[in-house]
């Protein structure tokens, strides 16, 4: 019989191996992931995470700022935590919010080579107006919430990279003053009610701001359960009915007097904002009080998007309100396929919810979306830094969107094709 040489077993030398990191100065951290293999003599992590994301870490402003990430542990710190919990919030038990993140790793890139990527033109064009970049800033309601400055804060960021921005219907700065701080027209979202003469007027007040299109919620059909905002508020001094209203109110479903886009109209009997009654002929009556585009915002099954383009919508936005309107656990990422295909081409079809990198845009981009919009990490900038926050924010997500052009062969939007991209 041969007797087994240690100097060879695989087995033997990984214990080597532990017991040399074990005892090394350089491996002093407790509770680590490398750590607890050690005590539990289980194999290692791989890849090894050599530098982990430190939430406890603030960046001191925003060019430290590596990725999006890093505005939200100090956005945390800044705002209120009724508000931050306001954001933050999905509902029930947040499937749809873990959802929209996950999605992302069920698709890969299928990069092509041998492309001349030295020059990359990330430009669009969206309903005759010329966009640096795809990306767009999703509308998102009481910005003064985040920081003083609010929505002017936003368009100042905005600005700096020439991106589209939706302002909400619960804006706490008129659209005139927006628009004026973008220096370029910018679209409304509308909370129609079950009132059409309130959505009427609220349509035709932006229409006079100058806004080009108006998008549509469909996905407020009720109230939600936002336990994450229920939560932190209990931590909340303040009085926040002002703010969100109350438990049963569906956190934050209320009209709020005091916002721009209500200012002269009426509102009496009308307590929430969402549109239970909203039908397609409720829509088409909106579409016969403006000349401004309409987009339906909201729709996450192909019959819908059918639907949107058979009636002559312009345009459709695949969300689920990033999470916050429904928890039906299907990110938007992996429904867009079937939305895109259904309405053949007779309309742009835009998408948001969980976008947080360049190559989660370049994916949505390459199945054919005509344009990506990003909410949360705006805020985190807005929230942790003001204007200079949302402005790093949005170029950081530029660069990692030139980078991952380059990477996938596509010197320009219209080479990213839907034969880039694979369902795992």
């Amino acid at each position: 019989m041969t007797q087994h040489n240690s100097q060879f077993d695989p087995a033997a030398n990984r214990r080597r191996f532990l017991q040399y990191l074990a005892s090394s100065a350089a491996v002093s951290w407790s509770g680590s992931a490398l750590g607890q293999a050690l005590e539990a003599r289980e194999p290692l992590p791989d890849p090894m995470v050599w530098a982990p994301r430190d939430v406890n870490f603030l960046i001191p402003s925003p060019k430290d700022a590596i990725n999006v990430f890093d505005f939200e542990s100090v956005a945390r710190k800044n705002i209120p935590p009724a508000h931050f919990g306001y954001m933050a919030s999905g509902i029930d038990d947040e499937t749809s919010l873990r959802a929209n993140r996950e999605g992302f790793q069920k698709f890969q890139l299928r990069p092509r080579r041998m492309v001349d990527v030295s020059k990359v033109d990330m430009s669009v064009e969206i309903f005759g107006q010329k966009y640096d970049t795809p990306i767009f800033l999703a509308p998102i309601g009481g910005h003064k919430a985040y920081h003083a400055e609010g929505e002017i804060a936003v368009a100042r960021g905005a600005k700096a990279g020439n991106h589209l921005q939706i302002l909400s219907t619960q804006t706490t700065t008129s659209p005139e003053e927006v628009t004026a701080a973008r220096g370029a027209p910018i679209w409304f979202q509308l909370y129609a009610t079950n009132k059409f003469e309130i959505a009427k007027a609220l349509v035709q007040r932006a229409e006079k701001a100058g806004c080009l299109a108006v998008t549509v919620t469909a996905d407020r059909s009720g109230g939600r359960n936002q336990e994450t905002l229920f939560r932190l508020r209990r931590e909340d001094k303040r009085n926040c009915a002002e703010c969100h209203g109350d438990a049963a109110g569906g956190g934050g479903s209320g009209v709020r007097p005091n916002r721009p886009m209500w200012d002269g109209i009426d509102t009496t009997g009308l307590g929430a904002i969402q549109a239970s009654a909203m039908t397609w002929d409720y829509l088409k009556r909106i579409r016969d009080v403006t000349k401004m585009k309409i987009i339906v915002k909201g729709l996450l099954a192909h019959e819908d998007a059918k639907l949107a383009a058979d009636n002559g919508f312009d345009g459709i936005i695949v969300s689920n309100h990033g999470g916050r309107s429904e928890d039906a656990g299907r990110s938007t990422i992996e429904t867009l396929p079937e939305m895109i295909e259904a309405v053949g081409g007779r309309l742009p079809v835009f998408v948001d919810s969980g976008f947080r990198r360049g190559t989660d845009i370049v994916k949505a981009l390459a199945m054919g979306a005509a344009g990506v919009a990003v909410g949360r990490p705006y805020i985190w900038g807005l929230g942790a830094f003001g204007a200079p926050g949302v402005e790093r924010v949005l170029e950081l997500l530029r660069i990692e969107l030139f980078a991952a052009m380059q990477q996938a062969g596509a010197p320009t939007i219209k080479h990213l094709v839907p034969g880039m991209v694979k369902r795992v």
